[in-house]
């Protein structure tokens, strides 16, 4: 007995899936990818002597009194005598401070049983050694540790009393000993109120925030959200002091008009970390309308013929149009031919880095679909219709993504965003994200992934 095949016209008339989204335009432009923002942080050992010569001028130390609470008959005046020196040894700075001191010493002899009472005053230069360690509070204070490293003689004190010389070094030792303490104290006083540091990364924090042209054409804009700050040690090398401070948060890329943003007036409290995160990351948009996908690909498959088991079968695509259920695509394509009516495909949209394009993968027919097949036109599952689609349901947006990369290539172009700071930076990688449905659009999101940097000259 021979099996004949049905030749006939089938009606298809499956249950629409419902439409549904998880995402809103708002929400996708909203989404935040954590970055680093890298504010490298350089001081010449020039600068820090300059800005240390600069607070310390004129008379440093002065006693007007023979009789003071050591009772040892000195009056002195101290001044700087040439500009102080500062070197960096392993982690440590060194300063020499060279000093010109003038000292007047009261005397009382008694020879041949008379009593000789008076004064006698002298010059003479010593370089007084210190050596700090270096480092910074939570609150952006500088903060030094000084202590002495001991003087060296350049001339020794010596007072002449009834023609003979006297040398008085021990006793001046003693006096010079008793106060370098007072010195280093004075040093890391004028360290700390003078070298400002949290002014300049306010500054830098306020420039990373102001949001940036990406698009003209598609009103895209860059928008960074700093959130925390971290810093390296610092640490001393070929006549600099050196740190690396990284500014983490977040960056989102919105459509729009320019946001609108008040500046900074604070920022947050430092963390000291050895080792400073590295990267950012910011996410560049591709949007194909619905109505721009469905005639992209009504323009690829109505009229499109399709033959079935050898020509046994012919449907001819007579419509196409789209629209997302949840994370999916749906497919609705009208069909004339050996089976007439609608069916509805499902597929996952994908964007594909090589060929820049979105398409579809795991393109199957929906579960209503499917049973009404099964029951009305099998062979219409048995040929190659699902495949093709996916083979064939792309759209262009590396336009977009170019033009996206482009643009914030440019804005990571070495450029002065302010006077004495400059931005650069650079992409290294671009990396598929995800492609988000929502009411109006397929939404590709690519990261672009690079580094982000902010140099801030005149610190001191």
């Amino acid at each position: 007995m021979s099996c004949q095949k049905n030749n006939t016209s089938g009606n298809a008339q499956p249950k629409a899936p419902t439409e549904a989204y998880l995402h809103t335009n708002m929400e996708i432009q909203n989404e935040q990818h954590r970055s680093v923002v890298n504010v490298p942080v350089e001081l010449a050992l020039a600068d820090v002597a300059k800005q240390l010569n600069a607070q310390v001028q004129g008379i440093i130390y002065e006693d007007n009194s023979f009789e003071d609470d050591n009772n040892d008959g000195f009056k002195t005046k101290v001044w700087k005598r040439a500009p102080i020196t500062v070197e960096t040894r392993d982690s440590l700075l060194f300063y020499t401070v060279p000093l010109k001191v003038w000292a007047e010493k009261s005397y009382s002899i008694s020879p041949l049983g008379f009593k000789i009472a008076g004064s006698q005053a002298t010059e003479f230069a010593i370089n007084l050694k210190f050596f700090t360690r270096l480092g910074i509070d939570p609150d952006w204070r500088i903060n030094t540790q000084t202590a002495s490293a001991g003087f060296d003689w350049v001339t020794k004190p010596m007072i002449r009393v009834a023609g003979v010389e006297i040398p008085i070094t021990g006793i001046v030792s003693r006096k010079i000993s008793e106060n370098l303490e007072k010195f280093a104290h004075t040093i890391d006083d004028n360290v700390r109120n003078n070298f400002d540091i949290k002014t300049h990364v306010l500054r830098a924090w306020n420039i990373m925030r102001e949001p940036r042209l990406l698009s003209e054409l598609y009103r895209t804009w860059l928008l960074i959200t700093p959130t925390d700050i971290l810093m390296s040690p610092f640490s001393m090398a070929n006549g600099k002091i050196k740190a690396n401070i990284g500014v983490r948060g977040f960056t989102q890329t919105i459509i729009g008009n320019k946001p609108v943003l008040k500046p900074a007036t604070e920022i947050p409290n430092l963390q000291i970390n050895s080792d400073v995160p590295q990267g950012f990351q910011v996410g560049l948009i591709g949007v194909m309308p619905h109505e721009e996908a469905a005639r992209l690909a009504a323009a690829q498959f109505v009229g499109q013929t399709y033959e079935f088991q050898n020509g046994a079968y012919k449907v001819v695509i007579t419509s196409v149009d789209i629209y997302g259920q949840n994370d999916k695509l749906v497919i609705k394509a009208g069909l004339k031919g050996s089976l007439n009516g609608v069916i509805y495909l499902k597929g996952t949209p994908y964007y594909d880095p090589l060929t820049r394009m979105l398409s579809l993968q795991n393109i199957d027919y929906d579960l209503s679909t499917r049973n009404l097949l099964i029951k009305t036109a099998n062979w219409f599952l048995q040929g190659r219709f699902a495949k093709q689609m996916q083979q064939q349901f792309v759209f262009p947006i590396g336009t977009q993504m170019d033009d996206a990369q482009k643009n914030i290539r440019q804005q990571l172009m070495p450029r002065n965003v302010a006077k004495g700071v400059v931005m650069s930076g650079s992409l290294d990688a671009l990396v598929p994200h995800q492609v988000y449905l929502t009411p109006t659009s397929l939404v590709a999101l690519v990261m672009a992934k690079g580094q982000l940097e902010i140099k801030i000259d005149g610190l001191l």
